[in-house]
């Protein structure tokens, strides 16, 4: 049976449900994880969690060290990862506490460390990025937020940005204007890292505040809050059902 690792984003640094058996400590080629893997059983399967933004949440976006995140998950046995991400709303339907199953991304970010394939190659490899997101477990996220009855988009395109500031208005409308549906600050490079290790990479996204202009006021953190206090319950149901499935 596939050993899945969820990778939880802002509002997931724990996991409510799962039952700890150890906590793995990795040293890897590119440094320490943000946490400790934590390995254990979460809706009656062998699961691997890593907090993404470290536990507490301490580690902004564009200092994740994703090369070690992913590294270390393989490391630990991970056969599939679960990505949760907390991401602003660009498209009308994405209003707060909608969830989205995306299908593409667009990449933003600057200088973050975004291969393994670097330094002394014995030759250049080039891995194929057509579809970022494995259809198998975007398949399993849609029909267990369909089962659970959230309010949810099967389709989306993610625009990655760098952070940790939010986006400006004319930024947010640029992407829209380049067809992204949702904006966040981690989806890459982690879901290329997976590619590159051969790892089926599924993202369940949860829109926490709609993206900048898309809103009569500006984005305060007490919205993002209670959108997360709100949703995160849910996404946990979510991807319970997707690993009992």
């Amino acid at each position: 049976m596939t050993i899945h690792a969820i990778i939880g984003g802002t509002g997931l640094t724990q996991l409510s449900g799962f039952t700890l058996r150890d906590a793995i400590a990795i040293d890897t080629p590119y440094g320490a994880p943000s946490a400790p893997i934590l390995r254990g059983e979460f809706a009656g399967r062998d699961v691997l969690f890593l907090a993404r933004h470290g536990h507490p949440h301490r580690i902004p976006p564009h200092q994740v060290n994703y090369r070690a995140n992913l590294w270390a998950l393989r490391e630990a046995g991970a056969e599939a990862v679960l990505a949760m991400n907390a991401v602003g709303g660009i498209h009308a339907a994405m209003g707060a506490g909608h969830f989205c199953v995306p299908h593409q991304l667009i990449d933003y970010t600057s200088g973050r460390d975004h291969t393994f394939f670097e330094g002394e190659l014995e030759h250049v490899t080039h891995v194929d990025f057509s579809y970022p997101y494995d259809e198998a477990l975007r398949g399993r996220l849609v029909a267990a937020l369909a089962a659970e009855g959230y309010a949810f988009s099967s389709h989306g395109v993610y625009g990655c940005t760098q952070g940790p500031r939010l986006e400006t208005i004319a930024e947010i409308a640029r992407m829209e204007r380049d067809g992204c549906d949702i904006v966040g600050m981690t989806g890459m490079p982690e879901a290329v890292l997976a590619r590159e290790l051969d790892l089926p990479y599924g993202c369940l996204a949860l829109v926490v505040n709609p993206a900048a202009g898309k809103s009569s006021g500006i984005i305060t953190m007490e919205e993002i809050e209670a959108a997360l206090a709100e949703g995160i319950g849910k996404a946990r149901a979510v991807l319970g059902r997707v690993l009992a499935g």
